[in-house]
């Protein structure tokens, strides 16, 4: 169940799902009267508005994307928002099963309502929806970008992130943090900064050898007379969880102490409002929000949780906004007195067939797109079922993923990391080359072929596991578990390192994994510097083209406990 204390909201913080009309989306929909003007109803409130967007992962165009079925929490988390989905998700947050937020928040009919409520998304989309509420609340309106922007889509790659800067200041932005930014390289990116028209924040990211801060930590904003302090928190892990080779000269961490210290910089410059811009991951961010005082705003990036109602931690509002550009978070602030004496909500589902695309952003992702069209409309084959990716332990998207590095590349056993990135793909879909690219465009594509002990298999899974399910948020990475093809084992989650990873067996044969033993493994996104082997995408792209028709199914292999 949800504790009391994390899922309290102030009564003034929570209008209908329809803001100002009292109507759900559920009923709107189901009258034909999906609007835009209704989508963007908004009972507005206060001297500031803070809009939020995070993770798009640099998708442009409308998407289809599933949230997960599992989301399973740990420790204190455990049951706690955002570690609640399906049935148990829509009666939290009072959301009608087959409606249009059904669809937008969980993986409840998903192949069924995404047949009836279209594709979300679309940074044309999300550039209509910014406007209108700049035009509605003028000098008051501040909008920041929680970062993973710039990368993972075939565009993006091409142009090194230049069509998602180029299109983040089309839009506006007022500021930014990173995380997959970091993977185009030290020197690329602070060419990119350099350019970007609006700060990178990042506290928490600091010269090697001098601990002077790469970036600037925050800023003062000026909206509706109040000084608005906002600080900058990249994803603390990135020399782990992606090549530390790209940024050798850079170190990250959560830094409590330097982040407290932030915080009564900006209140000594006059700050009437601290906001912490983050790519911590949702559990870290409240644990955050717990720890250092004078936070009055978290926006929560990088775990892609989108959280249809303010989570309140203490004093500190936590707001978790989506991924993929399916959400844009509104929050009207009322600030006195350096604080706040109250706020309203709104998560803003871009329903991309109900939200007039903005005609200049149009035209950027036109002429961006235009060089490339005729790789990413390139059909490789067909899907029988829906094709996703998000869970805690696998997707379909992931299995093809496995099944095409099994097949090329001649292995045994199959790894793919457990990415929260990638649209979904409905059945009988056409799978194009954008389709495999928006799931595994990286710069470190390689898809190794190794040779592995059974032991250190398990030492692998096992390591992965931690960063997971550690019960400690600061020891936790984010994303989800490694994807086997051709190995199946049990997880216990509820156990410690050494402890969860247990019967791993081989599926060709039956046999149990021989610790001793040397098994051929395929992977990709390899963090070593140096890794050899075809680009992930060729890999796919020539599995899908062999078969043309792709069968898909959706067991795991994983048996999980602890749960």
């Amino acid at each position: 169940m949800i504790s009391r204390r994390e899922f309290f909201v102030a009564a003034t913080a929570t209008a209908a799902l329809v803001a100002g009309t009292g109507i759900p989306l559920s009923r709107l929909s189901a009258e034909g009267r999906l609007t835009q003007d209704e989508l963007l109803s908004f009972d507005a409130v206060g001297n500031v508005t803070l809009v939020h967007v995070t993770d798009l992962h640099a998708q442009l165009v409308p998407i289809h994307f599933r949230e997960p079925s599992a989301n399973f929490g740990v420790g204190e988390a455990k049951g706690q928002v955002p570690h609640i989905t399906g049935a148990e998700f829509r009666n939290a947050f009072r959301v009608s099963e087959g409606s249009a937020l059904a669809y937008a928040l969980t993986a409840d009919d998903f192949e069924a309502l995404a047949r009836v409520y279209g594709a979300m998304g679309g940074l044309d989309r999300i550039a209509t929806v910014v406007k209108a509420i700049r035009a509605e609340r003028g000098d008051r309106v501040l909008l920041l970008d929680g970062g993973d922007t710039w990368t993972n889509s075939w565009t993006s790659l091409q142009t090194k992130g230049q069509d998602m800067v180029d299109a983040m200041r089309l839009l506006k932005t007022d500021a930014m943090t990173g995380h997959w930014e970091f993977t185009l390289g030290e020197a690329r990116v602070r060419e990119l900064v350099d350019g970007l028209g609006f700060p990178l924040l990042a506290q928490n990211i600091r010269e090697s050898e001098f601990e002077e801060p790469v970036f600037e930590t925050s800023k003062i904003f000026e909206r509706g007379g109040v000084k608005v302090g906002v600080i900058g928190q990249a994803f603390p892990y990135t020399p782990i969880a992606n090549p530390r080779w790209m940024i050798p000269n850079w170190t990250f961490g959560i830094r409590e102490k330097e982040l407290a210290a932030e915080v009564g910089t900006l209140r000594n410059q006059g700050a009437d409002l601290i906001v912490l811009l983050s790519h911590n991951g949702f559990d870290v961010d409240r644990k955050v929000a717990e720890r250092v005082p004078g936070l009055d705003v978290i926006l929560s990036g990088h775990t892609h949780d989108a959280v249809p109602e303010v989570t309140l931690v203490g004093k500190t509002l936590l707001v978790a906004s989506g991924s993929n550009g399916k959400f844009v978070s509104r929050l009207d602030l009322d600030v006195q007195s350096k604080g706040i004496a109250s706020f309203r909500y709104r998560l803003i589902p871009i329903f991309s067939d109900a939200i007039a695309p903005d005609a200049e952003m149009k035209a950027h992702i036109d002429a961006v797109r235009a060089p490339y069209e005729k790789d990413l409309g390139r059909v490789l084959g067909t899907t029988d079922g829906l094709l996703y990716r998000r869970g805690n332990f696998g997707g379909t998207l992931d299995t093809l993923i496995c099944d095409a590095v099994l097949e090329q590349r001649d292995v045994e056993i199959s790894l793919s990391p457990g990415m929260r990135w990638g649209p979904s793909l409905l059945p009988e879909h056409p799978i194009t080359f954008e389709d495999v690219t928006n799931a595994t465009a990286m710069s470190y594509p390689a898809c190794y072929r190794t040779t592995m002990t059974g032991a250190r298999l398990k030492e692998v899974l096992e390591d992965v596991a931690d960063n997971i399910f550690n019960p400690d948020p600061y020891y936790q990475q984010g994303g989800d578990m490694v994807r086997c093809g051709g190995l199946g084992f049990t997880i216990d989650v509820a156990q410690h390192i050494g402890n969860r990873i247990s019967n791993l067996t081989l599926l060709r044969t039956g046999e149990r994994l021989d610790a001793s033993r040397e098994y051929t493994v395929g992977g990709w996104a390899s963090v070593n510097e140096g890794t050899q082997g075809p680009p992930i995408w060729d890999v796919v792209s020539a599995y899908i083209s062999s078969k043309k028709a792709v069968s898909v199914r959706s067991d795991t292999n994983v048996e999980v406990k602890g749960v």
